[in-house]
């Protein structure tokens, strides 16, 4: 039955975009009869739309109400905005994977003393005992790595704030929402894109700031230095306090990911972690059990519960050929284990029967 399901329509386990939130295409068709894609973006019409979608997301992922909401391009517009508006000399990176080196890639571009401490690939850190120098402004995160499925827990990343109160700290939860549980007292940015976890077309970042990095924003801007322009967080916050955005934003996908996370809101946060999970209990278990198949993340704590990745003896590619002539996609490995990886997105838009039906495909290649 699982079989027959997954072969009568494609679906995408794809790390993102990944495969759509099942309310999506009618809130598409919606959009298209209400000419949302029309909307002036200094209307009162669209004020509402900001408004709504932020204080869906301040209820779905328990933001703080003093904590701004800034609708930027995509997670890697939102790196580089951080480093501009957070760090005057010197940023602190933990790198476990290639995202994580993005990040710390944007301030070496941005011209920043920029410092990191690299994972070898599969590994996480001991952050529990982890104290940066005095002079880091800026420590960097990247709380669930989606180049090689690597977690790091909030936990984790709360102690290395209370250990360094001064500085900030920044999260890349790009992977990681809507199930992440992060302590926004502990973090002062974290953003993510929705193509991912929401399970949206791409096109759409968030970044969730602290007050104090609007004030440090300003305090770089005050003294000349270049905090991003039009995108900086003073000028971000300056339209956000009214329910608008300094440019012309993406109005299309800011009403969906609202209408989304309304959605998200009614199923239950604690369903949908305990969902993502169960999920990830099934294609572990499928993978540790399975010959030809491991987990690529050796320890079960440093597994991340969003991004399944899976070594493949003999190489992937071949299985992914297969499993994309039986309707289903998963993506390749990342980097140099492009043709040595396979990587499963493991979302709210997929149901337990669907990892179920991957699971079974997978067991007959």
């Amino acid at each position: 039955m699982i079989l027959a399901f997954m072969r009568e329509r494609a679906i995408s386990f794809n790390v993102g975009p990944s495969e759509l939130f099942p309310t999506v295409a009618g809130y598409l068709e919606t959009a298209i009869r209400d000419r949302v894609g029309s909307i002036n973006h200094r209307s009162e019409e669209y004020k509402a739309i900001d408004r709504s979608t932020k204080d869906a997301l301040r209820e779905l992922l328990e933001i703080p109400r003093e904590y701004q909401i800034f609708f930027v391009s995509s997670g890697t517009e939102a790196m580089e905005r951080v480093i501009q508006n957070c760090v005057d000399i010197h940023s602190f990176h933990f790198v476990n994977g290639e995202f994580g080196d993005r990040f710390y890639q944007q301030a070496v571009a941005l011209g920043k003393n920029a410092q990191k401490k690299s994972a070898d690939p599969g590994f996480s850190f001991d952050l529990k005992q982890t104290v940066v120098l005095p002079h880091v402004e800026l420590v960097c995160f990247t709380g669930n790595e989606t180049s090689t499925g690597v977690w790091l827990p909030e936990k984790d990343i709360a102690q290395v704030k209370k250990a360094n109160p001064k500085a900030f700290v920044a999260v890349d939860i790009v992977s990681a929402v809507p199930y992440v549980d992060l302590d926004y007292s502990s973090v002062d940015c974290a953003f993510f894109s929705v193509q991912k976890g929401f399970g949206l077309p791409s096109g759409l970042g968030v970044i969730v700031v602290s007050p104090q990095a609007i004030d440090k924003s300003a305090e770089l801007k005050k003294s000349g230095l270049y905090t991003g322009g039009y995108h900086s967080f003073t000028e971000l916050a300056r339209y956000a306090e009214r329910n608008q955005t300094p440019e012309t934003p993406n109005v299309l996908g800011i009403y969906l990911l609202g209408k989304v996370s309304q959605d998200m809101i009614r199923i239950g946060i604690d369903r949908i972690r305990k969902d993502t999970e169960t999920k990830a209990g099934i294609g572990y278990d499928f993978a540790t059990g399975s010959v030809g198949f491991g987990p690529f993340v050796q320890n079960p704590f440093d597994r991340s519960m969003t991004t399944l990745v899976f070594k493949v003896d003999g190489g992937s590619k071949e299985m992914i050929e297969r499993l994309n002539e039986n309707g289903v996609e998963v993506s390749s490995g990342y980097g140099q284990f492009r043709d040595k990886h396979i990587r499963i997105g493991n979302f709210p838009a997929h149901r337990v029967e669907d990892m179920e039906g991957l699971v079974n495909h997978l067991r007959r290649l």
